[in-house]
């Protein structure tokens, strides 16, 4: 046996904003457990916790009674409030969804209802004019405004998570730049094996975001569906464009395809992004165009739900992957929202990769999916809103620990 210093009640895998966040909840509610974050990479959200828009979102978009619709209005509230305690840079700026032309109106209104279901405080349908008071560049027929979406630094909110863990335990621990390899059953402990050290755990928590089937089936859960990487790339607006965002702006999305749609965002320091597209890519964590795994492509492209996914979508996935290497048609799609930007009006920007648990058939398992097997639980699907709803699910799963471990 270790000695006592490796020795935890909880063993979190994956330092992105879901796991940093069940860290601190369970160790609020539970004050005296020894809990250890085990992150391979040499800093916290490091993937799609820190590459995604920073957006906190509304809860317009989910389905009514959705785990999704309930735990992103109820994290929403949560995030906010930490983020006020806690000096989190961050801030509740509101958003419009923009319909461009009469085709849109059915799923906006959709949209609508589904916001008013979803109780997101203060949305409001407006005319072109009062989106224009609003968004002084934007075109279109109208939309809807939602006051209550805002902006936030999730690396910030993550890393706070970690040190308010540690400064409520001193005997739990955060580590860094450590792969988990293995973890094998022993009886009372589960012995886990990182790329430098081994550390005995009663009960493991898996938030493995891009990894997560992965990590699911190495604890020998039986899962039919496979995690398929779709990177997204960002545009920055140049210093003389910025003035033409004011917010947040949103396209109608399409019904048939499972992304929002490329959007404009302030961010927290004042940038403004468009974008993302969304493109398979052939390698789950590669954020370059060219990025690409041999285990990862061959994983994804020898999965038939990858392959349905990409053919009930076709001309979609053409239309990204052509934008994706054409700045042109990037800017085509941006000045369908407005329509003054130029080519010189926009800069290569960053990229995400976004984890989709794909079924056989292609279709997104797309609600969040948090199961649990023997002594651990694992939380196979994390999408958006997932870093604005983390301390809600950070609240689910120390319910289910709570349950399943015994805890008391």
């Amino acid at each position: 046996m270790e000695n006592n210093n490796n020795i935890y009640d909880i063993t979190i895998v994956g330092g992105g904003i879901v796991g940093a966040a069940t860290a601190y909840k369970l160790q609020i509610k539970y004050p005296n457990l020894k809990i250890i974050l085990i992150e391979k990479e040499p800093h916290l959200a490091e993937h799609q916790t820190g590459n995604n828009s920073g957006v906190i979102h509304s809860g317009l978009y989910y389905k009514p009674g959705s785990a999704k619709a309930k735990t992103c209005v109820d994290g929403r509230k949560q995030l906010v409030k930490f983020a006020q305690e806690y000096n989190i840079k961050h801030e509740v700026c509101g958003k419009v969804v923009a319909a461009v032309d009469e085709s849109e109106t059915e799923f906006l209104n959709k949209i609508f209802e589904n916001g008013i279901a979803n109780n997101t405080e203060g949305i409001e349908k407006i005319n072109a004019d009062q989106l224009k008071e609003i968004e002084p560049y934007v075109k279109s027929i109208g939309g809807i405004w939602v006051p209550c979406t805002g902006i936030i630094d999730f690396r910030g909110t993550t890393e706070k998570f970690a040190e308010l863990l540690l400064a409520k335990q001193s005997n739990s621990k955060v580590v860094l730049g450590e792969e988990v390899l293995d973890y094998v059953n022993k009886g009372e402990f589960t012995e886990v094996i990182t790329s430098k050290n081994k550390y005995q755990t009663k009960y493991m928590i898996f938030c493995g975001g891009l990894q997560a089937d992965r990590l699911a089936k190495k604890d020998g859960v039986k899962l039919k569906e496979k995690v398929v990487g779709f990177r997204g790339d960002y545009y920055d607006l140049t210093d003389q464009a910025k003035h033409k965002v004011k917010n947040l702006i949103y396209p109608v999305p399409n019904p048939a395809f499972p992304f929002l749609g490329v959007h404009f965002t302030r961010m927290v320091n004042g940038d403004i992004e468009c974008g993302p597209n969304a493109v398979f890519t052939f390698k789950r964590e590669g954020y370059g165009k060219t990025d690409f795994d041999l285990k990862d492509t061959i994983d994804a492209l020898s999965y038939k739900g990858t392959w349905n996914l990409l053919l009930n979508n076709f001309g979609f996935a053409y239309n990204e992957y052509r934008r994706a290497f054409s700045k042109k048609l990037f800017l085509q799609t941006l000045q369908r929202l407005i329509p003054s930007l130029t080519m010189d009006d926009i800069k290569p920007g960053r990229a995400g990769v976004r984890a989709m648990l794909l079924n056989e058939q292609g279709d997104t398992k797309d609600d969040f999916r948090i199961e649990y097997k023997d002594k651990s639980i694992h939380v196979l699907n994390a999408p958006s809103p997932a870093a604005t709803a983390c301390m809600a699910i950070g609240d689910q799963i120390a319910e289910m620990a709570k349950t399943h471990f015994h805890l008391n």
